[in-house]
């Protein structure tokens, strides 16, 4: 075959892959197959999001803060316009406290040696999600539907720091300093179906803010700081 032929054969099948396209409402013919097999093509969507209410509610732990162990129950509310793009309410209640790794520091560090740390009491917010990837995984002979949803949006959060005793200006609980503070947040879930209606999510929440630093008490010098929640929960879809 000589190399016009074969470009002209190339280019036949370059183009005729364009015009092959396998959207959702796609239908394909397995007449050839055994009639007893079910076949599962992955552009068909098993569980819709489009048009429907959920609430989720769950909990977790905070996975970053050197000095501080805390867990959280959050409950998520929500709504998806199509597939891809839809709203979340947010609440997270958090309990913490100071881990050993703090209290090494106090006994350890001699006259002066202070941990300091942010302990989240709880926040709440509004999320706008895109979902861009809907999957079909198949494991011990067992399809799981799952879909993966990105958000970002904005945060008031509550917390208390004992900044007050790098000033020396109390003890005890008078060192604690109750604060709020406007958040940027993103959020990463994995939302696994059991059913049309129910579904397990895993969710990597962050809140990243401006806050006065502990050395900054008299020149309110502002850092920004990071707080992030990983958290399991059990859904509903309406």
């Amino acid at each position: 075959m000589g190399k016009i032929c074969k470009l002209h054969l190339s280019l036949f099948l370059l183009l005729s892959t364009f015009s092959v396209f396998a959207g959702e409402n796609s239908h394909y013919d397995f007449s050839w197959l055994d009639p007893d097999k079910e076949v599962f093509v992955l552009q068909n969507r098993t569980y819709q999001k489009d048009g429907n209410f959920y609430v989720n509610i769950g909990g977790g732990f905070t996975a970053s803060g050197a000095f501080v162990d805390s867990l959280n129950m959050q409950s998520r509310f929500g709504f998806f316009f199509t597939e891809e793009l839809g709203i979340e309410l947010l609440y997270s209640k958090n309990s913490g406290k100071e881990n050993d790794t703090a209290q090494s520091v106090r006994n350890q560090g001699g006259a002066g040696s202070i941990p300091f740390r942010r302990i989240v009491d709880q926040y709440y917010g509004a999320y706008f999600l895109w979902s861009p990837f809907y999957a079909k995984i198949n494991t011990f002979n067992k399809i799981l539907y799952l879909d993966w949803i990105l958000g970002v949006g904005y945060v008031n959060m509550a917390e208390n720091n004992n900044r007050k005793e790098f000033s020396n200006s109390g003890t005890g609980d008078n060192n604690l300093e109750s604060e709020t503070h406007h958040c940027l947040s993103w959020d990463i879930g994995l939302k696994f179906y059991l059913s049309k209606s129910f579904d397990i999510r895993m969710d990597l929440t962050a809140l990243h803010y401006q806050a006065e630093s502990a050395l900054g008490l008299n020149s309110n010098e502002k850092n920004w700081y990071s707080h992030y929640d990983v958290s399991f929960s059990l859904g509903y879809k309406f």
